[in-house]
């Protein structure tokens, strides 16, 4: 196994170019992992660990670039307003040293449903950078994930940043593990409102082949606040409606028996986390700076 240094971007996208096979690696918290336990053997490693700015972030008027190797710890500690369910989905993951070290271009070049990234990134609307030597593109996130491990990126392709829309409402993340710290999701949920546009966005993890939406919760949902005025009333949201948004959710799985669970437990799991974010993030919605969201004004 050959170990490919660049120095610059630059040299980075010409060692990708030359070498599509070479797996890249920055904080290396699931690359390594893999290797040391030899479920992974590449050809090259690209170490991007000296490629400035892939661990800086730049905040918009309307959204945030995150670069593909910030940190959790980072993303935790000053970008918490601007994106709280990729926050708090950064406080889920493993243990303070990797957080420290992880960043979400790991989790999405890695491409696994139990990232714990994932959920937050599609409830929040995020757009992937990737760049080679012929040139950069922005993949949406729904189109992204294309398979178990699989992601859209081309061979010569690597990942330099994130985009993601700044929260213009509440956002909720929860994770289900067989511990508290330094363990793989069960499965997770993300959920956001986006009073602005009068719309919500949910995403699931480790509960299908890929991280998905459930787009017919979405759906359903967007209907139901609208025809009940409950944007503009700020009405407790029924019993009835959190019920059949939970059960829409849960349908959106299609999960497997594991160690770490089985796919009717992942099922309703999901359902249950649905249910809470959702009455979690409307109650916040509701209260002293909910309904200003949708004016364009930012808490």
């Amino acid at each position: 196994m050959d170990f490919l240094r660049p120095a610059s971007w630059e040299e980075a996208l010409a060692a990708k170019a030359e070498h599509p096979t070479a797996v890249p690696i920055a904080g290396g918290t699931d690359v390594m992992v893999e290797i040391n336990f030899d479920h992974r053997r590449p050809e090259y490693l690209l170490d991007l660990n000296r490629i400035g700015g892939l661990e800086e972030w730049e905040v918009g008027e309307d959204s945030v670039r995150l670069g593909a190797s910030v940190p959790y710890a980072k993303i935790m500690e000053h970008l918490r307003g601007e994106l709280p369910g990729l926050a708090l989905a950064s406080h889920t993951v493993a243990s303070p040293q990797i957080r420290n070290r992880g960043g979400v271009g790991g989790n999405l070049g890695t491409a696994s449903p139990a990232g714990d990234a994932h959920p937050a990134l599609l409830a929040a609307g995020a757009e992937v950078e990737v760049e080679s030597v012929r040139g950069s593109r922005r993949i949406p996130i729904d189109e992204f994930y294309t398979g178990v491990k699989r992601n859209a990126l081309a061979p010569d392709e690597l990942i330099r940043a994130v985009h993601i829309k700044k929260a213009d409402g509440p956002q909720q993340y929860s994770k289900v593990g067989t511990r508290n710290a330094m363990v793989i999701a069960v499965c997770a949920f993300g959920f956001a409102l986006h009073p602005q546009t009068r719309t919500v966005r949910t995403g699931i993890g480790s509960a299908a082949p890929t991280p998905v939406r459930a787009k017919a919760a979405e759906e359903f949902l967007n209907a139901a606040l609208e025809e009940g005025g409950f944007w503009d009333n700020g009405k407790i949201i029924t019993p009835s409606v959190a019920k059949q948004f939970a059960d829409l959710c849960a349908g959106a799985c299609n999960p497997i028996d594991d160690v770490r669970g089985t796919a009717s437990y992942r099922r309703h799991a999901v359902g249950v986390m649905a249910r809470r974010t959702l009455t979690w993030t409307w109650e916040s919605y509701r209260g002293t700076d909910g309904r200003t969201h949708q004016k364009g004004s930012v808490a």
